[in-house]
């Protein structure tokens, strides 16, 4: 379709080459025979002209329309896909109301964002980025912090096995991991869990996961920061160093298994080990070994979750205070009566210096027993009763809002 203004103009002028050649002509002005001859190679060159000129467009056209569409064909899909659709934002946050002999008060706890990337189909970015209660600033009065919770690379090194460095939750427990308020019954996370894990906990590194076999088992192995646990008390909770400057003289190295063979059923085992537990800061403090297992069933409106992890550590200061040995557990029924309303209860029990040289009952035990109401999938209505004993007496209610999206 191109060629057709060319084309045109060839047969112009051919038939202009005729008419002069034809047109009558008077005698006086009728060229001979080599005149004749002159005009007609004069007209077959321009014709040859025109011809060698139709056809060096023609290839010209045809060698562009080739090299755009090998370009089409070579360019990847993820260089042509939007920003848009290969950068992901959500989030999650929860408001509590705590009624308790311990305290009466209102907390928007935590507002998280998460931003994720996918560079190509075996590199992505992850992160997550929390304030929590609110307000954080030079202000004493400001009780709130702002802190990032994960931000790693992560690549596939094939179909089974991946690998990522930066800033990782450790693989242990059930919520340290998944801890969005629509995942788990109460309002707030149980304190087996946070004070014995302790969730939510994150450190500087690498890991490597992926399935070993092809029935339901995987694995993840970590090298990462470790904690640095002071005295008096050696509670692991306050040796978190949420990987600010921290000190990293011992790293930790962290293995688990997890089996997901049985649809509705997970279970898993975490050992955690850290050469010294003090950072070599504190000669009254040593090694320290985390372990921890748990069970998470599901069938129908039927959930089933059960915990249990422990800590040694080794070292005198520790021993001195009984902090030497940090132990808990918890048991959580509950069942959905229906598909957006949940009732469950949870007994849970631990104590941050269960080593034998501690005479004192320093225990704790909790009960508590309420419910979740789903009004979206990715909204909660939560409200429990809780009766605590043992080290500390702490009765009342908690009533909670949360979200993800």
């Amino acid at each position: 379709m191109r060629n057709k203004p060319l084309n045109r103009g060839l047969r112009r002028a051919v038939a202009l080459a005729i008419l002069a050649a034809s047109a009558p002509v008077g005698a006086a002005d009728q060229p001979d025979l080599q005149q004749m001859w002159q005009l007609l190679q004069t007209q077959q060159a321009e014709i040859q002209r025109l011809k060698a000129q139709n056809q060096t467009l023609e290839e010209r056209l045809n060698a562009t329309g080739e090299r755009v569409e090998k370009v089409a064909t070579q360019t990847p899909a993820s260089s042509t896909a939007s920003a848009a659709s290969r950068t992901k934002v959500g989030g999650y946050g929860e408001l509590h109301y705590n009624n308790l002999d311990s305290k009466k008060e209102m907390d928007f706890h935590r507002f998280v964002l998460f931003f994720g990337h996918q560079f190509n189909d075996r590199i992505r970015f992850q992160s997550e980025l929390e304030v929590e209660h609110v307000a954080a600033s030079n202000d004493a009065a400001d009780p709130g912090a702002v802190e990032l919770e994960q931000a790693y690379i992560e690549f596939d090194l094939n179909d089974r096995h991946r690998v990522k460095g930066g800033l990782l939750l450790m693989p242990v427990g059930i919520l340290n991991e998944t801890h969005e308020p629509t995942t788990f019954y109460g309002v707030e996370r149980n304190p087996v869990e946070q004070y014995i894990i302790p969730t939510t906990w994150w450190e500087g590194g690498a890991a490597l996961s992926g399935l070993l076999g092809n029935h339901g088992l995987s694995y993840d192995v970590a090298l990462t920061s470790g904690l640095k646990i002071s005295g008096p008390k050696y509670a692991v909770r306050s040796g978190r160093q949420n990987v600010a400057e921290a000190n990293a003289n011992d790293l930790a190295v962290t293995g688990r298994l997890r089996y997901t063979g049985i649809a509705g059923l997970e279970l898993a085992a975490t050992v955690l080990h850290q050469s010294n537990v003090g950072q070599s800061l504190d000669p009254n403090i040593g090694a320290a070994t985390l372990f921890e297992g748990h069970a998470v069933y599901q069938r129908g409106p039927f959930g089933l979750r059960a915990l249990y992890a422990t800590w040694d550590i080794g070292g005198s200061g520790p021993a001195a205070t009984g902090a030497d040995r940090q132990t808990g557990w918890y048991v959580e029924p509950s069942y959905k009566i229906h598909p957006k309303v949940g009732l469950f209860t949870r007994y849970s029990r631990w104590d941050n210096r269960a080593g034998s040289v501690n005479s004192t009952n320093t225990r704790t035990a909790q009960w508590n027993a309420g419910v979740n109401y789903w009004p979206h999938e990715d909204v909660v209505l939560k409200f429990d009763v809780q009766n605590q004993s043992g080290a500390a007496n702490d009765d009342g209610f908690n009533l909670g809002i949360g979200y993800q999206f």
